[in-house]
């Protein structure tokens, strides 16, 4: 199958097409590389239509719950909801621990509806390195909603929000313990801040850590001209709270429309993914260059001995990298 035949199956929006596709450019084989930049050349004129929502939260926090109620709800209102699910790798396997397909097993039976998991592999900041292009591929095929969930949330949880459009941080009543895990990085990322199990028996601590979140989001810069983050409470468990949740949604794309960052936005993800190419490539070639294998054991052997310092033998060997392309 061409890379064309490929891409005309994703725009009819066949799911199982869609999954071969973000397969191949998930794949680090050189001849699959290539072939994912051409179907993503050709596809990439129908993308970039959906809003495209980070999600991340503590453990515990129910982010599998939260997306399958929030995706069945934006189903019912007509839309189509693709979901990217970061699961933590097995250094054994290199796949995905978690397998978060399996706890969204409502949403994954709807047609509306592509769920897929993948590994995190080395790439930090709680998403896969694909992902970008996942997205993209997500989109050709007409989902309009398009859903990253990360691995966890942390200082390094944060490169979710530099490939999406708005970053949902979920937190669970009785929030203490999650400002603490939290830190100050991430909330000052979070353009909306959603309480889950606001029900029960939790219903009272959860309108507690909805006013204390409220108190700490005024005391962070606001990220945005026309955007001020605020706390919404649900109930993913019961299906409740979905709609404010896609209220604020639509009024953050509205106002970022409004004053141009919408669009601005869209173009630095655009300049980001470039330099991350960029950078992903040079250290593959650099680890690939057979001229430089022997070089490379040296100075590691040094640094392990503490004969060189990482910086000096770093320089070193890009000083040989860069030699050898000169020559």
């Amino acid at each position: 199958m061409t890379e064309q035949d490929l891409a005309d199956q994703i725009r009819s929006g066949d799911r199982r097409a869609l999954a071969r596709g973000i397969t191949l450019v998930e794949s680090r084989r050189e001849d699959h590389r290539l072939a994912a930049e051409r179907l993503l050349d050709v596809l990439l004129p129908k993308a970039g239509r959906s809003i495209r929502l980070g999600i991340s939260g503590p453990p515990g926090v129910g982010k599998s719950t939260f997306i399958e109620a929030f995706g069945q709800y934006l189903i019912e209102q007509g839309h189509k909801v693709a979901v990217l699910a970061i699961d933590p790798s097995s250094k054994i396997s290199g796949g995905s621990i978690l397998g978060d397909k399996t706890r969204m097993t409502e949403l994954s039976r709807r047609k509306e509806a592509f769920i897929r998991p993948s590994p995190a592999g080395e790439t930090l900041g709680g998403v896969a390195r694909r992902t970008r292009e996942a997205m993209l591929l997500c989109e050709a095929a007409g989902f309009d909603v398009v859903i990253v969930e990360t691995v966890g949330v942390g200082q390094s949880e944060t490169a979710v929000a530099e490939m999406t459009d708005m970053f949902l941080l979920l937190l669970s009543p009785g929030g203490g313990d999650d400002l603490q895990g939290v830190k100050r990085g991430v909330m000052e990322l979070a353009d909306l801040l959603i309480v889950n199990k606001a029900d029960g028996d939790l219903a009272a601590a959860a309108e507690r850590t909805a006013s204390d979140y409220a108190h700490a989001l005024r005391l962070m810069h606001a990220l945005h001209q026309d955007w001020q983050p605020s706390v919404v409470k649900c109930s993913a468990l019961k299906g409740q709270g979905m709609d404010q949740v896609w209220d604020k949604v639509q009024a953050f794309r509205k106002a970022t429309t409004r004053t141009g960052e919408f669009d601005t936005r869209r173009r630095d993800q655009a300049r980001n993914w470039l330099w991350q190419e960029v950078s992903d490539g040079l250290l593959e070639r650099l680890k690939s260059a057979p001229d430089l294998a022997d070089r490379l054991a040296q100075l590691e052997t040094k640094v392990t001995q503490r004969k060189a310092s990482p910086a000096a033998a770093a320089r070193a060997l890009l000083s040989s990298f860069f030699k050898g392309l000169d020559e």
